[in-house]
């Protein structure tokens, strides 16, 4: 089940990224995006178990993809592809015209599924990302 995310889930979404990414938010930065009215962070949640996780900025008719997390275990499920498409519909029904994000190079599944969704690359940001130091591409999708 899809759900806006609450003060329930900061917990396991800050151990998330630091399962999943190598400079992961910290718990509070997490909790800070609930009191931010720009934001919409999703969860794709069983049992209570938070297993995926999406989160946004928008100053419309614009908004920025942050932060798109999977569980290991619980990848190549449809997750990711579930909360990309319901973040562009809520985006889409609150106003925003276009979906931005930042994606390292290397990451062809992440890359692959945003292709498949829609998404075409638009620009590269060059040592965009640290640990490793990589290049990000930019990718757009409109509403």
């Amino acid at each position: 089940m899809i759900v806006r995310m609450n003060e329930s889930h900061v917990a396991q979404i800050a151990k998330m990224e630091k399962l999943c990414f190598s400079d992961p938010w910290s718990e509070r930065s997490i909790a800070s995006e609930l009191e931010n009215s720009l934001s919409l962070w999703l969860v794709y949640e069983q049992e209570e178990r938070v297993l995926g996780y999406i989160g946004s900025q928008s100053v419309p008719p614009e908004s920025d993809m942050m932060n798109l997390a999977v569980l290991p275990e619980a990848r190549k499920q449809g997750i990711a592809q579930a909360l990309v498409c319901e973040l562009i519909r809520l985006l889409h029904s609150e106003g925003s015209e276009s979906l931005t994000l930042e994606v390292r190079v290397s990451n062809l599944p992440a890359i692959s599924l945003y292709t498949k969704l829609g998404f075409e690359m638009v620009g590269r940001r060059p040592g965009y990302y640290v640990n490793p130091k990589e290049d990000a591409l930019i990718m757009r999708k409109e509403l």
